[in-house]
């Protein structure tokens, strides 16, 4: 039975987390295995089975014409979050791949953004669905803009 990327990311996170610069360093080498997801360049805060925080500040190269952070960045960013904390969740010899997102639009996303996701644990590999939702947040806590992702799940290969 091949290992699933669940524990694969548990692990690599249980171990770079408690190092200085740990956290960075996990962030950057998700972002080189996943080249597009990297391109916002997003930090990794929080990752456990059903919890997951990752972080974006805004910056020229996310940026709009608007001066806030444009609406795909966003997408980048809740693809992320939901993913990663899916995927952490997910049991021995299996896998997951993003089959749909619907994002809304509540505010300007400006500065240090925070997006978080809770899901529920898959508790066998079966093909499924997962139905998992995010949202990203301002400082200031206000949400600015919400996800719902579809993940289908199933056995590894």
């Amino acid at each position: 039975m091949s290992q699933s990327i669940g524990p694969k990311l548990r692990s690599y996170w249980q171990f770079l987390s408690t190092k200085p610069m740990g956290k960075w360093l996990f962030s950057r080498i998700i972002g080189w295995i996943a080249p597009y997801t990297g391109t916002i360049r997003a930090n990794v805060v929080t990752l456990e089975p059903g919890h997951g925080v990752v972080t974006v500040r805004e910056s020229r190269r996310i940026s709009n014409h608007l001066k806030s952070v444009h609406a795909i960045a966003l997408v980048n960013l809740a693809e992320k979050v939901t993913g990663l904390t899916l995927l952490c969740s997910l049991p021995e010899n299996s896998r997951g791949i993003l089959v749909g997102i619907q994002m809304d639009y509540h505010k300007k996303a400006r500065g240090l953004l925070t997006a978080e996701c809770f899901c529920e644990i898959p508790e066998t590999n079966e093909e499924c669905e997962f139905q998992v939702e995010g949202n990203i947040l301002d400082e200031e806590g206000d949400v600015v803009a919400s996800a719902v992702a579809r993940w289908l799940i199933g056995p590894g290969a």
